[in-house]
């Protein structure tokens, strides 16, 4: 006996099949896309043939390639020549560490000593290099000619490096590809994607699993009242066809579906405009996330630094009183003249106000020319060196740094009357208020570097003679090599609380031989290839001492919109933030207390640097005698942790109201995302900005009911015979149900004002009660209620031919559907009315051609009418009844906020 029309298994089956596999191709051909763009770039490779054009994906290790302004470097490559007259170039890296600011790098000097690019393949020279490795901060080699007499050997640090995934902001460059494919820093610092599922899809196939085995389980049951007679194991396969609908096919096309609208609505969202979805699968995710990892430049802020604060130790000047330091700069350039002859007390007064004019002129003069910035000219848009740099405009000159603070300092600077106008490797020009131009000799440059904490300089004013040694960093480090004072420590503390990004600047004035003896100790220690950067450290610690304190200065980095209500909502509703920078630990502090990440009266933990087993467990011992204290972390330190402590650092670490980790690499914060998500088995989000974060964000996963029916079958004597046959199992499955289901996706409890404003309501969602084992059973037995209402009903009351059980049955149990759709709705929506009536007419309008199911004249009478009314009324008024039971004495909490 046949089970009715094979279509009627393999289409709904086949319709949910194609929508995934549609919209997961679409989604796959726009990543492959992305990907060819990316591989197709042409760029120019010089050879001895003059330059040719080479694919990105064609490069290979050896070439030399011209990288223009504004193009991405292909592959990780040393620097050997640039176009730009100061012989350096400015990388925009935020797509390989997330920071926005420029960084400078330089050309090896023996190749760019070169009259033309050309040049380049008629010496012969060669490079060593370290190993691929991961630390896209560091670098050792060196470059080595050998055609020369004698051979000329040069240090290759990381100010040599172009490594793959930056941008050429200056100039055009030309470079040797040292590292491709897997050995790029950028490439290592990523890990391979995973196809990611929704929390909600796991749920629902869990689910989905139980009912196949109760789907088995009356399969065998109605096999079992047949006294297993005659070949029962082919009636088992019977009844499991049969009793298929179980399985809630119809649902999966409703959940695709609806994923697909969440990412249009996410796409459209005025409030986030220019969002695009790459992935449709998990648009649900974010409604159950309880961690929330975020990069910090870029993402919690602008990348854009003001000038807060001077301090002289003596006196402060803030943002309103910047008029009284611009007044004692140009004082000390335009009043030359003697003092004019008066009364005792005058003079007094005037020379304490000439000392404390010197005092605020060598500290301003120290923050002009303590930094890494190069001003450029530019007009229209074009880089116009040799015109605009002879007249200094003002109105073309735009600074360029490898970090914000200095480019804000040097702002500042300008706004008090010593501007920065020229630079190149070896010089530095300052205009004076008086349009005077005062040029200093850059003798050396000391970068800095996380370990050491600060940059120094030494210049040679060209007017004087004068050699002199500055330094800025942080107080941590500059308060062991200044003179004695007793106000630093103090006034670094007060202006940290404020939310400032503190640094000390020093001077220290050194003679000729002084300085000789240091350049000679110095070139030697850079030239070695093995502990080179310990050697270097050391020569330059022997300058770093008894130097002479200026002055503190506080910049602010200015937070993105809304970050510090946007923090305090997502702390209120549950979920905890966590914080994963590549930047300073100073610099990750101050601003997890100014975005109110960690909340004013809340301690934090700085962990201090560990090397070894014994220190982290000494270290984490003193972190779990404190309480409701952020964790403040380094990445080194935290390498060290989870390598011998995993377990207990991330125990610890969970039950922190706010953590942050500094000096990330994007390795380590995938690894957290990961360790998060084994030891909490919570739903993890991560947010960045940069090519630094993509490891992060693969790694994170950004997930609702299931219903079934069906009884027919007991009632007949156990025959395995189908009530629905044909296009009524497809119709129910598809057009009778799907839209009503479907529009639920529209439906909000509260609305999204009042969601913000109560953001507690998030921890329901949390608690993950919408889809849990209790409401599943719930569903469950409503399913099998209704179910049985509508067939023993209809069984009661039919009168004479099986099609008018057909008749009553169906169309009672499409208009439960439909009911009980509405009765699930909290607030209403025009498309939820239009799917409703739809769907309705859609049934009303088919039933004209289903004669061979119902009887169409039957279904006009008043007796079907009325007979359809009770057995729907019957099924559904009981469960109203319940819900406004249920509302009216244990209402959820987010109907408190809407009645």
């Amino acid at each position: 006996m046949r089970l009715g029309a094979l279509y009627t298994y393999w289409v709904p089956l086949g319709f949910v099949l194609a929508v995934t596999v549609i919209r997961e191709a679409v989604e796959e051909i726009r990543c492959y896309v992305r990907d060819r763009e990316v591989n197709c770039q042409v760029y120019s490779r010089l050879t001895v043939r003059g330059t040719v054009k080479v694919k990105s994906s064609n490069i290979q290790v050896g070439d030399l390639l011209i990288v223009e302004k504004n193009q991405r470097v292909p592959a990780d490559m040393i620097f050997l020549r640039t176009s730009e007259k100061n012989g350096s170039c400015f990388l925009r890296t935020d797509q390989l560490d997330g920071e926005t600011d420029w960084k400078l790098r330089l050309p090896v000097a023996c190749t760019q000593r070169l009259p033309t690019a050309a040049d380049l393949l008629q010496i012969r020279s060669y490079v060593y290099a370290e190993e691929p490795n991961i630390d896209i901060h560091n670098f050792v080699g060196t470059f080595t000619r050998e055609d020369s007499d004698p051979p000329i050997s040069e240090s290759l640090s990381i100010e040599n490096t172009l490594w793959a995934g930056t941008v050429i902001a200056s100039g055009t460059v030309v470079g040797v590809v040292l590292y491709t494919g897997r050995e790029l820093r950028s490439v290592m610092n990523t890990s391979n994607p995973r196809s990611k599922i929704g929390l909600f899809d796991l749920e629902v196939n869990c689910l989905t699993k139980i009912l196949f085995g109760a789907l088995v389980v009356v399969s065998l049951v109605m096999v079992a009242l047949q006294h297993f007679a005659g070949r029962w194991y082919l009636q088992t396969i019977r009844f499991l066809l049969l009793f298929s609908n179980i399985i809630p096919i119809s649902l999966r096309v409703n959940l695709d579906m609806g994923k697909i609208v969440y990412s249009w609505v996410i796409r459209r969202d005025s409030k986030i405009p220019g969002t695009v979805v790459r992935s449709s699968t998990i648009p649900e995710q974010l409604g159950r996330i309880s961690y929330l990892l975020t990069d910090k430049t870029g993402t919690l802020t602008q990348n854009e630094m003001v000038f807060k604060r001077l301090h002289l130790g003596t006196v402060a000047y803030g943002l309103d009183s910047m008029d009284e330091v611009q007044s004692h700069i140009f004082s000390i350039y335009t009043q030359q003249s003697q003092d004019p002859p008066a009364q005792k007390g005058p003079t007094l007064t005037t020379k304490v106000r000439r000392t404390m004019s010197s005092r605020v002129h060598e500290a301003v003069k120290a923050i002009a020319l303590c930094h890494n910035v190069t001003p450029v000219y530019e007009s229209n848009g074009v880089t116009d060196q040799a015109e605009a740099e002879k007249q200094y405009e003002d109105s073309c000159r735009v600074y360029q740094a490898s970090s914000p603070d200095e480019v804000a300092l040097v702002q500042w600077t300008e706004s008090v009357g010593l501007t920065l106008v020229g630079r190149d490797q070896s010089s530095m020009q300052l205009r004076t208020p008086g349009d005077q131009i005062l040029n200093f000799t850059i003798l050396q440059i000391f970068p800095f570097t996380y370990e050491s904490k600060r940059m120094g300089i030494i210049v040679r004013d060209e007017s004087t003679g004068e050699i002199t040694f500055y330094m800025k960093g942080a107080d941590v480090v500059m308060a062991g090599i200044v003179q004695y004072n007793d106000w630093l420590e103090e006034e670094c503390g007060n202006m940290a609380r404020e939310g400032l990004r503190v640094l000390v600047v020093a001077k220290k004035s050194l003679a000729e031989e002084q300085y000789q003896d240091f350049e000679a100790r110095y070139v030697q220690a850079k030239l070695s290839v093995h502990d080179r950067s310990l050697k270097v450290a050391t020569v330059i610690e022997s300058l770093e001492m008894e130097m002479e304190l200026l002055c503190l200065t506080g910049v602010e980095d200015q937070l993105q919109a809304d970050v510090r209500p946007t923090l305090e909502t997502l702390r209120n509703a549950g979920i905890k933030v966590w914080m994963l920078t590549g930047d300073k630990l100073e610099t990750a502090t101050c601003t997890a207390k100014n975005a109110h990440l960690v909340t004013r009266n809340q301690d934090i933990h700085v962990f201090r640097l560990v090397t070894n087993r014994s220190e982290a467990h000494l270290e984490l011992n003193a972190f779990r005698r404190k309480h409701d204290c952020a964790l403040v972390i380094s990445g080194d330190s935290l390498e060290v942790c989870l390598k011998y402590y995993e377990y207990e650092f991330m125990e610890l670490a969970c039950q922190c109201p706010a953590v942050v980790c500094c000096r990330c690499t994007p390795t380590q914060k995938a690894q957290i995302v990961r360790l998060l998500q084994e030891r909490t088995g919570k739903l993890t989000c991560a947010v960045g900005d940069g090519g630094n974060d993509v490891s992060m964000i693969q790694e994170s996963d950004c997930g609702v009911g299931v219903e079934g029916k069906a009884v027919f079958s007991s009632v007949f004597y156990f025959a395995s015979v189908p009530l629905y046959q044909g296009f009524l199992i497809i119709g129910y499955s598809t057009i009778y149900t799907m839209f009503p289901v479907f529009s639920l996706v529209l439906d909000k409890d509260v609305k999204s004002e009042v969601a913000m404003l109560y953001p507690e309501l998030y921890k329901d969602l949390l608690k993950g009660r919408p889809l849990s084992y209790k409401t599943f059973l719930i569903w469950v037995l409503i399913s099998i209620y209704q179910g049985s209402t509508i067939m023993y009903g209809a069984l009661l009351l039919f009168e004479s031919e099986f099609v008018h059980i057909v008749a009553i049955s169906f169309t009672s149990l499409i208009l439960t559907e439909l009911l009980m759709v509405a009765l699930t709705i909290q607030t209403w929506h025009w498309l939820m009315t239009v799917a409703e009536l739809l769907s309705l007419a859609c049934y009303i309008a088919s039933l004209v051609f289903l004669h061979e199911f119902i009887d169409v004249y039957f279904i006009a009478t008043l007796s079907f009418l009325w007979k359809v009314s009770v057995i729907t009324l019957v099924s559904c008024l009981p469960l109203y009844v319940l819900k406004y039971l249920r509302r009216r004495f244990s209402p959820p909490s987010y109907s408190k906020l809407t009645s």
